[in-house]
C-alpha cells in the first residue's frame, strides 16, 4: 500500500481539505500513474454535495487524470514506465456482458466502476478520484495521451471530450448536417470544437449572446440567444442533431421543434429533474430523444487520438489545489471559461 496526498469532500455541505489516502499495491495488470493534472467536472460537484444519492466520505473525486506511468504489474502489456497516460470516468467493468464485449464498457449491463465512489474490485474499497498525487488502475483502461497535445490541458477530454465526441459520432456529425449545441459551458465548447473538426455546420443556442465571440472563435458558424422568443420561430425543422449540454430543466418541447425530419436531440447533461416530453412532439417529424454517457475505452482513444490530429484542447484554467474550493464556486456561478485544471504537484 502506498500513501498519498490528495483532497476529500469530508461531507456534503463542508469544503474539501487536505487528506492521505492509501493506494493499492501495483497488481500483475495494474498501472500506476503519477498524476500530473486533473480537472474539475461538474459532476464532481453534483456528487460530493449528495445531489445524485449518497455516498461515503470522505471522498476524493476527479475523473478527468493525466500523469506519467511510474510502475506497472509483471503482465502488462498496453503501458509501460514513463508513458503519457489518461484515467477517465471509469476504472473497471464486467467485461462480460453484451456491451462490454462490444466495446461499450460504459453501459456495462452489471454497472462499470466509477473512478470515485464505486467499489473497487480489486480489493473492495471505495475507489477514490483524481485530486490526488497518485492512482493505480488496471492496464485496460488506462489511454494512451498522444504526446502532441498539451499535457497541461488534455485532462478535460476524458470527461467533456468524450461525453461530446461519442454522441456526435454515433449520430453522424459530419459534412452536410446541421449540428446544434445547447450550452456554451465546459462541454458545449468541446462539443463546438469537436463538431467542426468533423465538418459539421455548427450553431450554439445559449441563453444569451454574451459568448458569441468565444463561439465563433471555436467553430461556431451561427450562434443564437435562447432568450429571444425569434430563435425558436427562425429555426424550427432546421437540425439533424441538437446536442444538450445544460445540466438544467429546459422546455424541451421547444427544442425538439428545431429538429428536422428524423433529427435527434441527445442529452448529455444530466438535471436532476425530470424532463417532460410530449410524445406528439416527437411523432412531428420521425424526431427522436435519446441520452448518451461517456465511451466506451475504445471510442476515447479514439477521441483523443482525434483531438491530437485536429489540434483540439479545451480551454483551461489553471489552478492550484487550495483554489478548488473557490473554482466550486465559481463553475456553479459559470464563471470559468471553460474548465478548471488543478496542478496535481501542488498536492505536495
Amino acid at each position: 500500500m502506498r500513501t498519498v496526498n490528495a483532497y476529500a469532500a469530508p461531507s456534503a455541505t463542508e469544503p474539501l481539505v487536505p487528506v492521505t489516502i492509501q493506494r493499492r499495491d501495483v497488481g500483475p495488470k495494474d498501472v500506476q500513474i503519477e498524476i500530473a493534472y486533473a480537472g474539475i467536472c461538474h459532476s464532481d460537484i453534483h456528487t460530493v454535495r449528495g445531489e445524485w444519492g449518497p455516498i461515503t466520505y470522505p471522498q476524493v473525486v476527479g475523473h478527468e487524470i493525466v500523469g506519467t506511468v511510474s510502475a506497472v504489474g509483471d503482465d502488462v502489456t498496453k503501458h509501460k514506465v514513463g508513458d503519457l497516460v489518461g484515467v477517465g470516468c471509469m476504472v473497471n467493468s464486467c467485461r462480460e456482458c453484451e456491451n462490454c464485449r462490444a466495446g461499450y464498457e460504459q453501459y456495462c449491463l452489471k454497472g462499470n466502476v466509477q473512478t470515485y465512489t464505486g467499489i473497487d474490485p480489486a480489493d473492495g474499497t471505495i475507489t477514490q478520484g483524481g485530486y490526488s498525487q497518485a492512482i493505480v488502475v488496471d492496464e485496460d483502461f488506462v489511454l494512451r495521451v498522444p504526446e502532441s497535445l498539451d499535457v497541461a490541458k488534455v485532462a478535460p477530454l476524458l470527461c467533456a471530450g468524450i461525453t461530446t465526441y461519442s454522441p456526435l459520432r454515433h449520430w453522424g456529425a459530419g459534412p452536410g448536417k446541421r449540428v446544434a449545441v445547447v450550452g456554451m459551458g465546459g462541454l458545449g465548447h468541446m462539443a463546438v470544437k469537436i463538431a467542426h473538426a468533423m465538418g459539421a455546420d455548427v450553431t450554439v443556442l445559449s441563453q444569451t449572446l454574451s459568448k458569441k465571440e468565444d463561439g465563433l472563435r471555436l467553430g461556431a458558424d451561427h450562434y443564437f440567444a435562447t432568450n429571444d422568443p425569434e430563435t425558436f420561430e427562425d429555426l424550427g425543422n432546421y437540425f439533424d442533431l441538437i446536442v444538450n449540454t445544460v445540466s438544467a430543466p429546459l422546455d424541451m418541447q421547444a427544442y425538439l421543434r428545431l429538429l428536422r425530419r428524423d433529427g435527434t436531440l441527445v442529452n448529455v447533461g444530466a438535471p436532476p429533474e425530470a424532463l417532460p416530453i410530449q410524445v406528439f412532439t416527437l411523432f412531428n417529424n420521425r424526431r427522436s430523444f435519446a441520452g448518451s454517457s461517456i465511451g466506451g475505452i475504445g471510442e476515447t482513444q479514439e477521441m483523443l487520438d482525434f483531438c491530437a490530429e485536429h489540434g483540439i484542447v479545451p480551454e483551461t484554467e489553471l489552478i492550484t489545489a487550495d483554489e478548488i474550493n473557490s473554482a466550486y464556486e465559481r463553475v456553479l456561478r459559470s464563471d470559468v471559461r471553460y474548465r478548471f485544471v488543478i496542478d496535481a504537484s501542488t498536492f505536495a
